[in-house]
């Protein structure tokens, strides 16, 4: 009973965040999966409508109304261009927290929200076992982005193309840290995140060869757990409260000044999403939430605030050095307003010559689970991300999100044209001193 007069709290929540829409529409014109398909039930309009009238309809076709919920990139396109500040991302989040807790889990996701992301040291074993054995199964797609493919079908694979794991885990291979900050710089934590923790760790490398050479000091934990968000958008509100309680655990009384992640999502999600998610925690948990979200940082905000910007050349057609170009990821800039740091990184490399494409912010259609549930609409949405690009011209994509590092280098691969993609930061690191990127390697 206590739960259903919860769940009815919830929904009367709901309904007053939903007052603001007044079905203007504006929502269609910059929804990217309105695009492909022409579904109102698909932009955030249709949702929304559908979430005004949840308490009945979770009585009359709750699996109906998850299903449509879970045909959304939560990419906040919605929530940016609505004039009247709808929240529509959260709304959807915390609905599909309500529909989670009303049907309850899948053994599938039991097994991998409450199970797996929970157990860190049973996750390191699956991943060595998968890097030793990935070979077997899949196949060189494109040399230049280091893309595979599945050798045989495969009903999740399918036919994308993707990075391999990495043999070991980055916090494996680096061990737990705990270093001094030298003189002028702060203790900063840093939380890779799930990809840079187990397919990107060159980003990882990268990143704490820049806060070293700025000075400052770094905690990293000997274990690395999820930030919770694909749990939470899965429905899975108890699996995300228990992740985000592990991770506050590692970093409390630290020492730490900053928690400093290269991964948009994670920040966005620690910073946005457990906040709005812990409101229904006991107070001193609340704190605790508020307290690391707000000292969490994205990596190129927080490089780039004082940094010396070179002047900027002109976007010429012609130019001799190779050009570089940059895809803003939704949760950096749609949810957290950053657009011009990781420009500034880009920028501060004078090997390169910096192009817009012309709609760089643009969702590139990953969505996070939404790419495994609808990978045909993720790819339809990434195929227009991926003619941005080389419309530009670019050799190299950089973005800041390792999950759209992994749907671009899909998109590209399938294009032949082996355009290199990277991380903002991995294009600073480049301007270290050569020594001093191998005495910190």
């Amino acid at each position: 009973m206590a739960e259903l007069q919860r769940l009815l709290t919830l929904l009367s929540e709901l309904d007053d965040q939903l007052a603001g829409c007044m079905k203007c529409g504006m929502c269609q014109a910059v929804c990217p999966l309105y695009a492909e398909t022409g579904r109102e039930m698909d932009v955030a309009r249709g949702k929304l409508v559908l979430v005004e009238h949840l308490s009945s309809q979770l009585l009359n076709d709750p699996q109906g109304v998850q299903k449509r919920l879970e045909r959304c990139l939560l990419c906040g396109s919605c929530a940016k261009a609505c004039p009247s500040g709808v929240p529509v991302v959260d709304i959807f989040i915390k609905a599909r927290a309500i529909i989670g807790e009303y049907l309850g889990l899948s053994p599938t996701k039991k097994l991998i929200f409450r199970t797996l992301l929970q157990k860190p040291r049973l996750m390191d074993g699956m991943q060595r076992l998968a890097a030793a054995t990935q070979g077997l199964f899949s196949k060189q797609a494109d040399p230049i982005l280091g893309s595979s493919c599945a050798r045989l079908s495969a009903p999740v694979i399918r036919d994308r193309h993707f990075l391999p794991l990495a043999k070991t885990p980055l916090h494996r291979e680096l061990g737990e840290i705990d270093e001094p900050a030298g003189p002028g710089g702060s203790k900063v934590g840093f939380y890779p995140g799930c990809l840079v923790d187990k397919v990107f760790l060159d980003v990882g490398r990268d990143a704490l060869n820049l806060l070293r050479h700025r000075g400052h000091g770094i905690f990293l934990p000997g274990e690395q757990v999820c930030c919770g968000i694909p749990a939470l958008s899965s429905g899975d509100r108890q699996g995300f409260e228990r992740l985000v309680g592990r991770i506050l655990d590692q970093f409390e009384d630290t020492g730490i000044d900053y928690l400093i992640t290269p991964c948009a999502t994670c920040t966005a999600t620690i910073r946005t999403i457990w906040p709005l998610m812990a409101e229904y925690l006991p107070q001193p948990e609340q704190q605790r939430v508020q307290n690391l979200a707000d000292k969490t940082r994205d990596i190129t905000e927080f490089l780039a605030e004082g940094l010396e910007e070179l002047p900027r050349e002109p976007e010429s057609e012609s130019t001799d050095k190779p050009v570089i170009t940059y895809h803003d990821p939704c949760h950096l800039e749609k949810t957290l307003s950053i657009s011009q740091a990781p420009r500034r990184l880009l920028r501060a490399n004078p090997e390169y010559a910096f192009r817009e494409m012309s709609v760089p912010d643009r969702c590139c259609g990953m969505g996070g689970s939404f790419n495994l549930q609808h990978y045909d609409l993720s790819r339809q949405v990434g195929q227009k991300k991926a003619e941005d690009i080389l419309a530009t011209g670019a050799d190299t994509v950089a973005t800041a999100c390792p999950a759209c590092m992994i749907q671009l280098v899909d998109q590209l691969s399938h294009t032949g044209k082996s355009v290199r993609v990277v991380h903002a930061l991995q294009v600073y690191a480049e301007t270290l001193p050569q020594q001093s990127r191998k005495e910190q390697q």
